[in-house]
């Protein structure tokens, strides 16, 4: 790590000799590996390492952004003599300012459990045979016409440094496995089913052939799929679904979205937007969280931020550039781990008390508009019957608003999806148009 640091400390040296008045500079250090192994063989192994420097210069009122991964002292001289030079004939941008050092106080201490050291001590046999494992499970139904398991895997490093006094450094190491099965039905239906599980320790999972067992019954499920009906009724999200949906609706949190006209949640800080059952904190800090930090990529010390309560909008992510544009105070430019708070029921009991619905277990496609909120999504799923998840049915659209379709949150579930840096639980809609046969 002490390299990363001289590194980043020699950037802001030169930085500032070309004649730069502020500069900020990153050095990290990444290896990844993945291991695809395809009905009963290996099909690739991938392996990269990289190295690389970021830099943002501050020259005359101007700004500019530069990279290289060629960290040599004589190369990275030149480059950044090059780069202050390249910046003073770009045009003034009153709102590029280096971010305030007042920000980078009070930075939290706490151990964040980011780093496994048993990640980079895996070996390309211990990957294999469990890839092997994922694919035996995968397997074991005679209609299972093909399976594709993988196994992944990397380890970070990194420092930052700037000429106002910021001096901090990262590491990080995160690993999963994933599963695909297909399954025949007929002459020309083809279901898969898929399961993935990713974390920052190998202890925080569950065995790879869980994973595989789970993509073989999603696949199996998807049998004798029929179009959903159009229909108005309650629908239920499960908690990997629900990830992405409220993704979705917290993209436009922004002042980047605020400030460029493309925030249907502009404007709406105190005001109540979704529904009570809905709150989400923003939760830098959560042990083993797969984006908890210390700071963020502007060094702005990390801390909890309420960002809905009770459906109320209470902060957006603002960082130094697009606040000084707006006239809003910092708070941190980009999403940590995203926490929903929950309920006291799980799936199961969640399904009983709907009785009759839509349970909804994955999209397929569709889009949202981050300026007006109005979305159609694809779905895949199962009806609800008599309080049962039954046939499972596809090829059918759901179509609304993101705020009235969250104003309508009836229940929230106990069960938050552990394998995002987004905790989303079961959400129930209630009163939500579905458009199919």
């Amino acid at each position: 790590m002490s390299d990363l640091q001289q590194s980043a400390r020699t950037a802001i040296e030169l930085a500032k000799k070309a004649g730069a008045q502020d500069a900020w500079a990153a050095v990290s250090r990444d290896r990844s590996v993945s291991l695809v192994y395809r009905d009963g063989k290996v099909e690739k192994v991938e392996e990269s390492t990289s190295r690389g420097l970021g830099i943002s210069l501050y020259v005359d009122g101007r700004y500019s952004s530069h990279s290289t991964t060629d960290l040599r002292p004589d190369r990275l001289a030149g480059f950044i003599k090059e780069a202050v030079a390249l910046t003073r004939v770009l045009q003034p941008d009153p709102y590029r300012v280096i971010p305030d050092p007042a920000l980078f106080k009070d930075r939290p201490t706490a151990d964040l459990e980011r780093v496994d050291p048993s990640v980079a001590k895996l070996t390309r046999e211990q990957r294999e045979a469990w890839c092997a494992e994922m694919d035996a499970k995968a397997h074991s139904d005679a209609r299972v016409i093909s399976a594709e398991s993988n196994l992944f895997s990397g380890e970070s490093q990194g420092a930052a440094a700037s000429s106002n006094g910021f001096d901090g450094s990262w590491e990080g190491s995160y690993v999963g496995y994933a599963c695909t099965a297909t399954v025949r039905e007929g002459e020309d239906k083809r279901p898969e089913g898929s399961a993935h599980a990713v974390g920052r320790f190998l202890s925080g999972l569950p065995e790879p052939a869980a994973v595989a067992a789970l993509a073989l019954r999603r696949a199996i499920d998807r049998l004798g799929s029929t179009k959903g009906p159009t229909v108005r009724t309650t629908m239920v999200v499960d908690p990997e679904a629900a990830v992405s949906l409220i993704s979705r609706a917290l993209s436009p949190l922004s002042a980047a979205s605020i400030q460029q006209g493309r925030s249907y949640l502009a404007g709406k800080q105190g005001q109540k937007v979704f529904g009570d059952k809905l709150t989400i904190t923003d939760d830098p800090l959560l042990p083993r969280g797969l984006s908890s930090r210390h700071f963020d990529g502007e060094g702005i010390s990390a801390k909890r931020m309420p960002l809905i309560e009770a459906g109320v909008v209470r902060n957006y992510y603002v960082d130094t550039y697009y606040g000084k544009k707006l006239g809003m105070a910092p708070t941190t430019g980009s999403a940590s781990n995203r926490v929903l708070g929950l309920g006291n029921k799980p799936l199961a009991a969640l399904i009983a008390d709907v009785q009759d619905g839509i349970y909804v277990t994955s999209w397929l496609g569709g889009n949202s508009d981050p300026t007006t909120g109005d979305f159609s999504l694809g779905l895949r799923g199962h009806q609800i019957k008599g309080g049962k998840i039954g046939a499972p049915i596809g090829e059918m659209n759901v179509t609304g608003n993101l705020a009235a379709l969250f104003a309508k949150l009836a229940v929230v579930g106990d069960d938050p999806y552990p394998y995002s840096s987004l905790r989303a639980p079961t959400l129930v809609f209630e009163d939500v148009q579905f458009s199919g046969t």
